[in-house]
């Protein structure tokens, strides 16, 4: 496979990736929202979604709930930003070995006349 190549697929992982991560932290940023409102309301009762359905439910076990969901999201970020940075690793080394290979050629064509 030619660097091109390689280049484009990296590209197309790394978007991929990132909209991965971004839809992540908006999920997050939702969990952390409904776990301080979770935490501040003084009922003992509340109502959880599930599918499409709301069932009355405990509040300490809606929070406890939510909060382990919100640490598999934190752990799935982490896991794409490990993916992204190797990705633009590879790119990096990619576009550093494709620009030696382009001063090397520059290099090699002085002494032809």
């Amino acid at each position: 496979m030619s660097d091109a190549n390689s280049t484009t697929i990296y590209k197309q992982q790394l978007m991929f990736v990132t909209r991965q991560k971004q839809q992540l932290e908006v999920q997050k940023n939702v969990l952390d929202n409904a776990i301080k409102e979770l935490e501040k309301t003084k009922d003992k009762k509340v109502y959880k979604g599930i599918g499409n359905i709301f069932i009355n439910s405990d509040k300490d076990d809606v929070i406890k709930d939510t909060k382990d969901f919100k640490e598999t999201v934190d752990l799935k970020i982490k896991n794409l930003q490990k993916q992204e940075e190797d990705i633009i690793g590879k790119l990096n080394s990619l576009s550093k070995s494709s620009s030696e290979e382009d001063n090397g050629k520059d290099n090699n064509t002085e002494g032809i006349a």
